[in-house]
């Protein structure tokens, strides 16, 4: 299922590329305003509600603060009208011991209601409404942010074949009833698999960014992640078409789309935008498990520097053993468990790749993109207060040197995954490294 989302993605990010290739976006690689009540951080995707023992650990201690998991209406309710939440209870339980965050999926169909996947009819709508209502009550106050089905525009999720007009439809259905009975419950969707714009314009058209606190996507790719930043770009245009500039007010007074009150004082933060769902399998054709690492380094900071709040990693474990099957090899962590033994997993060098750069941006924030002559070159700059930073590393495959006029001080530089390597070399001309497809992390000695 994976696989197909991908190649809709690939065509998806090759439209959208040739779309802005006249022109570069003004504000790629730029710092975002965004409401000060949207959440950030990094996360991974799980597929369970009773974690390992040691599990939950394991995923904290690689700095990740988020989870995404489906929230199933069919498994929640399997008798009309009545609700059991306990699975994801336990999940919640075990979450809030490690101080992590969930984004829950309101998704699929429920056979009580629906034929498949999709949710079609205007009873079914209303069903999914009010266990959505339900859910998001039974949780109140628990900082889950819910988002609204997953990937909706492609078939295996919304069979026989996706049909933007059923989705609004629903997605109208249940924010309205969102506003109604949980309206500072954070909502957001679609969703998309990739940046669907075909899909996302009618959408985002029909007023639910009036509804929502955020606009969801999925940017798969087998290509360099940086070519991202311009399909954000049209993104970030197509909301701010589409925006009204008064949202209506929720009946507790604040604006429908969960920012808070800036919006309806007109400021001119952003609504954001979330990836998420994004991976590299290590065993696609040209990966490996160091290149997937590397890829994971790129992409979070990528987002992090075309003002993403939240990044959501495809997958926390492989899913299988099969080392010819490209859905099996997402994971940060191995397939295989070791119950007897700390870590009960094996990490992949992407694990290794999280938890380093996790730690290299804790309390750090994305100030500008130093230039240094190329377009695919990227050095980074982040600060905190009077203390800074600098990420490096190119999307070229051939290795190369760049020179940072003015940064004179002597830095000490760690690899992607946290091992010491050759310091740059630093004198009153500028600072002088060697930058590859592998990002490295450069801090002042101080």
């Amino acid at each position: 299922m994976r696989i197909t989302s991908i190649l809709l993605s690939l065509v998806v990010s090759l439209s959208a590329c040739t779309h802005r290739a006249a022109e570069r976006c003004a504000d790629a690689w730029t710092p975002h305003t965004l409401p000060q009540s949207f959440p950030s951080g990094f996360g991974v995707n799980i597929h369970f509600t009773d974690p390992e023992p040691g599990e939950m650990k394991m995923i904290a201690d690689a700095g990740f603060r988020w989870v995404r998991m489906d929230f199933k209406w069919d498994l929640t309710e399997r008798e009309r009208g009545r609700f059991d939440f306990g699975p994801y209870e336990r999940l919640l339980r075990a979450l809030d011991e490690h101080g992590i965050r969930a984004l829950f999926i309101l998704d699929y169909g429920n056979p009580l209601y629906t034929a498949d996947k999709a949710v079609r009819t205007e009873p079914a709508r209303q069903a999914f409404a009010r266990w959505a209502v339900a859910a998001a009550k039974h949780f109140a106050g628990r900082g889950i942010l819910w988002e609204l089905f997953n990937e909706p525009n492609v078939p295996i999720f919304w069979p026989p074949k996706p049909n933007v007009n059923e989705y609004i439809a629903l997605a109208q259905t249940v924010s309205r009833a969102w506003r109604a009975a949980v309206p500072n419950e954070k909502l957001i969707g679609p969703a998309t698999s990739g940046l669907d714009f075909d899909f996302l314009d009618p959408v985002l058209k029909a007023g639910l960014l009036d509804y929502w606190s955020a606009v969801s996507v999925h940017p798969y790719r087998q290509t360099n992640p940086e070519i991202v930043s311009e399909e954000y770009c049209l993104l970030r245009e197509t909301i701010a078409r589409y925006r009204t500039a008064n949202g209506p007010a929720s009946p507790s007074g604040q604006p429908a789309w969960g920012g808070g009150s800036e919006r309806d004082k007109g400021s001119n933060q952003e609504i954001p935008i979330v990836s998420g769902e994004w991976g590299y399998s290590s065993v696609w054709r040209g990966m490996n498990e160091q290149i997937q690492g590397e890829l994971l380094a790129r992409q979070f900071l990528t987002n992090v520097a075309n003002g993403i709040p939240i990044s959501i990693w495809y997958d926390w474990r492989d899913d299988g053993p099969d080392p010819r099957e490209p859905e099996h090899h997402f994971g940060l962590v191995r397939h295989r468990h070791y119950p007897a033994r700390t870590p009960l997993y094996d990490p992949k060098p992407a694990y290794h790749a999280a938890r380093t750069l996790n730690t290299f941006l804790n309390g750090y924030t994305f100030e500008r993109r130093i230039s240094v002559g190329s377009n695919g070159d990227y050095v980074l700059l982040f600060r905190s207060g009077g203390d800074y930073r600098i990420a490096a590393w190119t999307s070229s495959p051939v290795p190369h040197r760049v020179t940072l006029p003015g940064m004179t001080d002597p830095f000490m530089a760690n690899t992607f995954t946290g091992e010491v390597t050759r310091d740059p070399i630093s004198n009153t001309q500028g600072m002088t490294l060697e930058i590859s497809s592998a990002p490295i992390y450069l801090t002042p000695r101080r």
